[in-house]
């Protein structure tokens, strides 16, 4: 069997993270690997957080703080965030560590001596004097010359969409300084993408590295092929691996002072000395699950991280020679929040430490959102984290469903037998056959990452558990005949079942997990016990025994719609009045970018408009009226003259052709010497930009607006 390297993307020190990353990179990294250990695999799981780049030299310096004030305070943060939701990583390490900084440098060192991986490129790069740093795109602001959008980035316009370079901006500014920044030559160096480019797209597409079969492509998520290919049939470019920076990892040569290695080169070389840490505090070693063909990697991420997994840091790996590719990286969706994208700006969402906090007095609250996210897991698409599903899922699947069949089976046990699993010499095979499809079909969905199929697998398990409770009904077979072995029978059977799903939800609901084995009196889970409980269902065997004393039911979760205890019910409204608060408050902002609603008219008043369409056929400017063109305006029935103030936008030139709506029964009036026979209906926003309002192309002139 070979070894299993698992990794979940590094979150960023500089901030705290919210639901969207929990679902996206580390609760299915998480069902993974428990679900592995569990049939006794050899699994690493490695992760850390990712602490150098230019966010964090900003937000220090805009702070006045150390960068080191940062990422100590949100690995921190973070790191015990994960521990309380049961994340259970082998080792969670920092990018700022010594060894991190060793092994990146070294990496970088023997990818620059072979000769031909980098290349050097001078080029000329804005620069802030005030902060005495050079800008990375994101970090400029100016107007976008395809659309004069005035806040645009130095990537990419918001409102049109193009990309660009920050060059192209008009009038740039500094989001430091605010001042303009100046341009100021500077040398990097650049990994040569673009000499991988053939053998990744034969990796990707069709699985096979060097001449072998690698992989199946077919197991890749449609996604992650589909994004990857989009970038392989094109042309791949050199890209920069290095940053002017005081904070990072120093560019290990001659000449390089002042230069650090650009975030996403070093953060995915975070993986190998996170295993390097964990080897060493282990008695490993650690290239045992990173070289050779005894080993399989497994990178858990983000869909916006899948060009760094998929494309740049493979060829990086190969590049060095004799490490291990993925095997595969199931990258998730994003995740919103009830309907809209996490904000931590507006407010919008809600992060993973709140939660805690907020849902402090909540039972069993860690299982209870994991369990939620799962079943909602943006798996293939992007999924909406909404508070009525979560309570939906607690209550009908968490509660009604599994909570309500162990308690049921526990309670009759202590009826009945003492609290005794009864002997039966019922033929377990027969009794688990449905049971064990299902348990197979768990087992098969965890081990191809669809973990939102596995959980629903589980409850039809549950549900299997209750069905035959019920349909046997020991309840009433015992006023009539109390001794009846059939009551044995459906409790020992029953017994068997709850015996399964203590070990079944260890991976999803740990915490659940560990209630259960207790209230069986069993001992917790080790390492390989999955394995033997499947081992021994697939055989018919028992998997507690006759005799065994079990213990006194308690529930496993408490229901939120409860008619006696609306205490958990508050907590969830209390969550979704905070996001109506938002909402309104984002109403009355927008409302205040408008101008306030005219006074009140009859639809008399209205009829009285006679409102047509148009298009304009000429226009020219008049002379001494720098605000005023003369438009031809064809109505379709007639042609009309029209002066309208919208020379200081649009040129003659730009308008002609342009469909518009005409007020067409206003008196006539004289300007500037010529007679305007109607009036033009325009947008304008709170900043005086204007807008044509007119029928869509092809609609037609001369008809009416209603």
């Amino acid at each position: 069997m070979k070894k299993k390297l698992v990794t979940s993307a590094l979150p960023y020190a500089n901030g705290a993270l919210h639901l969207g990353h929990l679902a996206g990179a580390y609760l299915p990294a998480d069902i993974y690997v428990r679900y592995l250990r569990g049939r006794g695999r050899d699994v690493v799981w490695v992760c850390g957080s990712d602490e150098h780049g230019a966010a964090i030299t900003i937000r220090a310096k805009k702070e006045g703080i150390s960068p080191r004030d940062i990422i100590d305070k949100y690995h921190e943060l973070n790191k015990g965030t994960f521990e309380k939701f049961g994340i259970s990583f082998d080792y969670y390490h920092r990018t700022s560590e010594k060894l991190h900084h060793e092994t990146a440098q070294e990496f970088f060192t023997k990818l620059y001596e072979q000769g031909d991986q980098f290349e050097e490129q001078t080029s000329k790069q804005y620069y802030d004097a005030e902060f005495n740093q050079f800008l990375a795109d994101r970090y400029i602001k100016g107007t976008c010359p395809d659309c004069n959008y005035t806040e645009a980035y130095g990537d990419q316009c918001e409102s049109c969409g193009n990309t660009r370079s920050p060059e192209e901006l008009i009038n740039p500014v500094s989001t430091l300084s605010g001042n303009k920044p100046e341009l100021k030559e500077t040398t990097h160096w650049f990994f040569k993408l673009d000499k991988h480019q053939e053998w990744l797209k034969q990796w990707v597409e069709l699985g096979m590295l060097d001449g072998k079969k690698h992989h199946s492509p077919r197991t890749w998520k449609n996604h992650v092929t589909g994004q990857c290919m989009s970038w392989l049939n094109d042309e791949l470019l050199p890209r920069a691996i290095t940053r002017d920076l005081d904070w990072g990892i120093p560019v290990p040569l001659e000449g390089a002072e002042g230069k650090v290695l650009y975030v996403w080169f070093d953060a995915p070389i975070g993986y190998i000395s996170a295993t390097k840490q964990w080897a060493l505090d282990n008695g490993k070693n650690w290239e045992d699950y990173w070289k050779g063909d005894d080993t399989e990697l497994v990178h858990f991420i983000g869909k916006d991280n899948i060009v760094f997994h998929c494309i740049i840091f493979p060829a990086m790996l190969k590049a060095y020679g004799d490490y291990a590719l993925p095997v595969n990286v199931p990258a998730n969706q994003f995740l919103n929040f009830e309907g809209d994208k996490f904000s931590k700006s507006r407010g919008w969402g809600i992060e993973q430490h709140e939660y805690l906090e907020e849902f402090a007095d909540f039972p069993n609250k860690e299982d209870a959102l994991r369990y939620a996210l799962t079943r909602n897991m943006p798996e293939n698409k992007d999924a909406d984290f909404k508070w009525d599903e979560f309570v939906e899922f607690h209550d009908k699947e968490l509660v009604g469903n599994l909570g309500n069949y162990i308690n049921r089976v526990l309670v009759l046990t202590h009826k009945y037998f003492e609290g005794k699993v009864p002997a039966s010499d019922t033929n377990l095979s027969e009794k688990y056959a449905e049971v064990l499809e299902l348990t197979n079909a768990l087992a098969a969905d965890i081990e191809s990452f669809n973990f939102k199929q596995a959980a629903s697998r589980l409850m039809e398990i549950s549900s299997w558990g209750n069905t035959y409770l019920q349909d046997v009904s020991p309840w009433k077979i015992y006023k009539a005949e109390p001794d009846s072995p059939l009551i044995a029978e459906c409790m020992y059977i029953s017994l068997q079942v709850v015996t399964l799903l203590s070990a079944l939800t260890e991976p999803f609901i740990p915490f659940t997990s560990k209630k259960i084995r207790r209230l069986l009196n069993l001992s917790e889970l080790q390492n390989g016990d999955l394995d033997t409980i499947l081992s021994d269902l697939t055989a018919g065997k028992a998997l507690i025994a006759s005799e065994h004393a079990v213990a006194q039911p308690e529930l496993l979760f408490a229901q939120i719609n409860d008619r006696k205890d609306d205490s958990r019910k508050l907590i969830i409204e209390r969550q979704k009045a905070k996001l109506a608060a938002l909402l309104a408050l984002k109403a009355e902002e927008e409302a205040a970018k408008h101008d306030p609603v005219k006074p009140e008219i009859t639809f008399d008043d209205f009829t009285k408009l006679d409102i047509r369409t148009g298009k304009i056929i000429a226009a020219e400017p008049i002379k001494k009226a720098d605000k005023l063109l003369k438009l031809t305006v064809d109505l379709g029935f007639e042609r009309r003259t029209i002066v309208s103030g919208i020379a200081l936008q649009f040129k003659p030139e730009d308008v002609i052709g342009q469909e518009v709506s005409v007020l067409v029964n206003l008196a006539p009036r004289k300007m500037r010497g010529v007679v305007s026979e109607g009036m033009i209906l325009m947008g304008e926003d709170k900043k005086g930009n204007l807008a044509f309002v007119g029928a869509p192309e092809g609609f037609g002139n001369g008809f009416g607006v209603k």
